[in-house]
């Protein structure tokens, strides 16, 4: 299997590690009885189903999944919102590496929504996106424009460094919230669990989507019976 997905235009997901599997799930549960399952049977799946809709969380947090994404800045700090602002905090627990951009200096990356891309704001709500614009409602305009501001933006950033510029200041030229980052993200089982069901959800951001959805594909094949029990997979709209 792949293990990279590619998100939006320039993003990705890409599964670094993975440690345990539906079996240490079963055998975290029955730790308590002094027992432990060589396979995986019929019983053990019930049993994944049991302690999911029961809450029993401690045997979702002897697996670790890591992952390296690239995402929009404003994808990113979404992602990290959800992890340390969670009121679960006991699934809070993980590890979050981010590039920096006072040392790296590379080209930066934006991204660009394509011209039917665009949505309008929602009608009834201060949050989210109703319907798309069409192109000839405005999006190859804005996508036009969105270009150009990158552009001119990081024509002043690179002024900034040739002249000697500290990175860490010049950094001010550049546009945040669509501005690349890439990060790597180690986290248990259900810590990945409840992101995806906050983010795969159909009233988060689209963009965001892209990415859970993404996460859920590559995570799933390791934790079949456990994702299944704990993620709400809705269907796209």
């Amino acid at each position: 299997m792949d293990n990279k997905i590619n998100c939006l235009d320039k993003g990705y997901v890409r599964l670094l590690d993975v440690y345990g599997d539906d079996l240490s799930v079963v055998n975290a549960a029955r730790a308590s009885y002094d027992k432990e399952s060589n396979e995986l049977t019929d019983k053990d799946i019930r049993l994944i189903n049991f302690l999911a809709e029961h809450g029993h969380g401690s045997v979702f947090r002897h697996q670790f999944i890591s992952l390296e994404v690239s995402a929009p800045l404003m994808i990113a700090r979404q992602w990290w919102k959800q992890i340390v602002g969670s009121e679960h905090t006991e699934i809070a627990s993980g590890s979050w590496n981010e590039m920096s951009k006072r040392y790296v200096t590379d080209i930066p990356h934006f991204y660009v929504p394509t011209p039917e891309q665009w949505r309008k704001k929602p009608a009834n709500s201060k949050q989210g996106s109703g319907g798309n614009f069409t192109p000839e409602e405005g999006g190859i305009s804005f996508t036009s424009e969105l270009e150009n501001f990158y552009q001119h933006a990081e024509a002043i950033y690179e002024r900034a460094l040739g002249i000697g510029i500290a990175p860490e200041q010049a950094r001010l030229f550049l546009p945040a919230y669509g501005m690349y980052v890439r990060w790597r993200w180690t986290a248990s089982l259900q810590s990945v669990a409840h992101f995806l069901n906050q983010r795969m959800a159909h009233d988060s951001q689209w963009e965001i989507q892209q990415y859970a959805n993404a996460v859920y594909e590559l995570v799933k094949p390791y934790y079949p019976h456990s994702i299944e029990a704990l993620v709400t997979k809705e269907e796209s709209e």
